[in-house]
């Protein structure tokens, strides 16, 4: 993949921060993710304002629905990987 270094300009107590973080994997793929990350969260948004202008705000008992499927999913995230984890820690 083609990279392009760039200047930015951040907040020397935010930058502290993220230095800390971003050791292992470094300060260039740290910030890659973040602002992948950003770029799907807005595009998220854009279809959700759409979603809701075509078919209306969501009911409550559709967010609540909603808001526990997303609960089911970070369980099983969660699960999947705490086994992970254990897994590779027995096959080492």
């Amino acid at each position: 993949m083609a990279t392009k270094k760039v200047t930015v300009t951040i907040p020397e107590d935010l930058l502290d921060e993220i230095r800390a973080e971003a050791a292992e994997r470094g300060m260039s793929a740290y910030v890659a993710e973040a602002l992948r990350f950003k770029r799907d969260r807005d595009r998220l948004r854009e279809l959700s304002d759409w979603l809701q202008e075509e078919h209306g705000p969501l009911t409550e008992e559709e967010r609540t629905a909603a808001f526990e499927d997303l609960e089911d999913l970070d369980a099983e995230h969660e699960r999947r990987g705490t086994a992970g984890k254990h897994n590779a820690g027995e096959a080492a």
